[in-house]
């Protein structure tokens, strides 16, 4: 296995862990008396979830499964697997702190974050689908 599908696969592990510990101090915040501010992490639970998690490990694993682009460059380019690893994990970092700031503190100051967190997962986006998409093709 690529060294890259691996960190893109131990990082979607991790999204998992964080966001199923997010969910469960949201579930069971009103048996516990914790703060109801909690509920602010729900944006967050869900895009470690479905972005970090699910996305991640269909990142890696189809860039270590997907049929070979050439014998030279079998997985195309590793230096923009290697932006989109970053950029995803980036855009999410910035998401999980510019997302609840927004919202316990309103303030054009934190607006900037959720648009570079924005661009950074649109980059990633479309780095993992034009580094992809010619291993996509017939026999």
């Amino acid at each position: 296995m690529p060294t890259l599908s691996r960190w893109f696969i131990k990082l979607g592990m991790l999204y998992l862990l964080v966001g199923l510990f997010i969910g469960s101090l949201m579930l069971v915040q009103p048996t516990f008396g914790l703060s109801p501010s909690l509920q602010v992490l729900r944006p967050v639970y869900l895009h470690f979830l479905f972005i970090g998690w699910v996305t991640q490990i269909i990142m890696g694993v189809g860039y270590w499964m997907f049929p070979k682009y050439s014998k030279e460059a079998p997985r195309r380019s590793e230096k923009l697997g290697w932006f989109v690893l970053i950029m995803l994990n980036v855009g999410l970092v910035l998401r999980a702190i510019g997302e609840p700031a927004m919202v316990l503190s309103p303030q054009p100051g934190f607006g900037w974050m959720l648009a570079l967190a924005s661009m950074c997962l649109l980059l990633a986006g479309w780095g993992f689908i034009l580094n992809t998409w010619a291993r996509i093709k017939e026999r």
